[in-house]
């Protein structure tokens, strides 16, 4: 997608150093637009834990490049070794989002019968970028699935603009291209379907104000930053047409884990009728698991993401200030568990099927044998 009129991805091998692989800094943003390079295993890690990166497949694609950096960087006489740690060592950074532990295992498997450093290095190298294209090709597929909600919305609204809610950020800076749930923003934008998004700033670290907004902006879609609480009220009143989000990992009978927030979204939607789509790729899906309330891990955030913001001040300035007492308590979950039951339909890069387990499986019937029960 864009960023001042240039097409960029979120992570890329640096173009005169395959040992290098560069990100964005989403910390930054959008205040400032740096890249980062990541040249070790630990580098990697401490750019998904400290959210230099973020976004469930981002992180997934990242975690595949650390495994290759990893590599690059161990003694030949205990690669074996050190791919078992590095691939340990990477999924513990964030636990919630599926996506890293699943690339990651998927990347020691293809690499468990390369008998040299170099052959494992190479064909680890080989991996990470077709992980990074395969997530690219599923995020545009969702968007043409979604973008055929947009248009039938449209059409009865006689080309009136389509309001559509998100929460937090699933675009392409969550992703490596055009995102999750806005793919079928983009797509429908593209197609010159008139489209209006409602933005949540989606405290406490402001995704959606900060870096959902801020990709809307470089592509010229119309679009509104909202408080978080401001969404039911929307609803209410007749302004929303639809809510589309993202999914950190969705179980085998369609409970979603997003931002934390999506659940009071979901019940907002749910009272006015309004449907609510969760848009992911299957690489999101944890086919393991069937009760997301009790089996999804909630990560808790350091409580100073809540108690400080940053912003940019008159003067140019970036700053944090504190916006809590410094005698209370903090807690900082950052994700909640929506019900299947209040998800109108899951958009996959497959199709659009129910959220039920039934449903999903005939969208992906060769994950049969991991589901439970």
């Amino acid at each position: 997608m864009l960023v001042n009129g240039k097409n960029h991805h979120t992570v890329w091998v640096h173009p005169d150093n395959r040992f290098i692989i560069q990100v964005i800094d989403q910390r930054k943003l959008p205040f400032e637009f740096q890249i980062i390079d990541l040249k070790t295993s630990a580098d990697a890690f401490e750019a998904i834990l400290n959210m230099t990166v973020r976004g469930a497949p981002l992180i997934g694609v990242t975690g595949a490049y650390g495994i290759y950096l990893g590599l690059v960087n161990s003694k030949e006489e205990n690669w074996k070794s050190n791919l078992a740690e590095s691939a340990d060592y990477l999924k513990s950074a964030r636990p919630t989002a599926v996506n890293l532990a699943v690339l990651i295992d998927e990347m020691v498997r293809r690499l468990a019968d390369c008998k040299t450093k170099e052959i494992a290095s190479n064909l680890a190298f080989e991996e990470a970028n077709r992980m990074k294209l395969r997530e690219i090709a599923w995020s545009e597929s969702i968007g043409d699935f979604g973008c055929a909600l947009i248009e039938a919305i449209s059409k009865k609204k006689n080309g009136q603009p389509v309001n559509i809610l998100t929460h937090c950020n699933a675009g392409w800076l969550a992703c490596i291209d055009w995102g999750t749930a806005t793919a079928p923003m983009y797509k429908a934008f593209q197609k010159q379907i008139p489209i209006h998004v409602w933005v949540d700033e989606t405290r406490p670290r402001n995704q959606g104000a900060r870096l959902t907004a801020w990709e809307l902006s470089q592509e010229g879609i119309q679009h509104t930053v909202i408080p978080d609480n401001a969404g039911g009220h929307l609803m209410q009143h007749g302004k929303v047409d639809l809510c589309i989000v993202g999914s950190d990992r969705t179980t085998s009978t369609g409970d979603v884990a997003n931002k934390i927030g999506t659940y009071l979204k979901a019940l907002a939607a749910a009272d006015n009728n309004i449907p609510f789509y969760v848009a992911l790729p299957s690489s999101s899906i944890d086919f393991t698991m069937k009760d997301g309330i009790h089996e999804i891990p909630i990560e808790q955030r350091d409580a100073e993401e809540v108690s400080w913001m940053e912003g940019k001040l008159e003067n140019g300035e970036i700053s944090k200030i504190r916006i809590v007492n410094e005698q209370s308590s903090v807690a900082n979950f950052g994700f909640d568990v929506t019900p299947a039951k209040y998800v109108t339909a899951l958009i996959t890069e497959r199709g659009i099927c129910k959220a039920n387990k039934e449903d999903i499986l005939s969208l992906f019937p060769e994950q049969k044998n991991k589901v439970k029960g």
